[in-house]
């Protein structure tokens, strides 16, 4: 399979935001996604990028990405947030999603990150395996705690 990884470019955040929908609907939040094309732009092509991406290239179209932010650890230091990794349906087990990841890692340890982490959910046992085979260890012990803006906003106006 011949297909190529890069930089994204403002032009990418169409396809990167349908991928970013494909992901959704994989794990069952298709209703979550309310970024639009116009966001990813503003918030990625800036004088202070709140991300990186990468994406993959098939004859010119873009079959997957990695997004990708700066985070700072108390413990370590720099540290990288691997926010999202797909590869569209049609062209999984090619070697895209390694070669994505592996910029992820490459790219992270060119900005000296002392570590790099994600979350993944506890059924998606495919990527679950995946990580573990190429390095990363999968905590069983921490939760991931969030608020919606819904619940940032109920949370001011107590």
């Amino acid at each position: 399979m011949n297909f190529k990884i890069r930089d994204a470019i403002k032009s990418d955040m169409k396809s990167v935001l349908k991928l970013i929908k494909e992901l959704a609907l994989f794990e069952k939040e298709p209703n979550e996604v309310i970024i639009t094309e116009q966001q990813l732009i503003l918030d990625g092509f800036n004088n202070n990028p709140k991300f990186k991406c990468f994406v993959a290239e098939v004859k010119s179209e873009i079959v997957g990405m990695a997004l990708i932010y700066p985070r700072y650890s108390t413990w370590k230091g720099p540290a990288i947030h691997l926010e999202d990794l797909i590869v569209t349906k049609k062209h999984r087990g090619k070697g895209i999603g390694f070669s994505l990841f592996s910029r992820f890692i490459e790219y992270s340890y060119k900005l000296k990150a002392k570590r790099v982490q994600w979350v993944v959910l506890d059924w998606n046992k495919d990527a679950i395996d995946f990580y573990i085979k190429n390095g990363a260890q999968v905590l069983d012990d921490w939760r991931v705690a969030l608020m919606d803006e819904k619940a940032i906003k109920k949370f001011l106006d107590k």
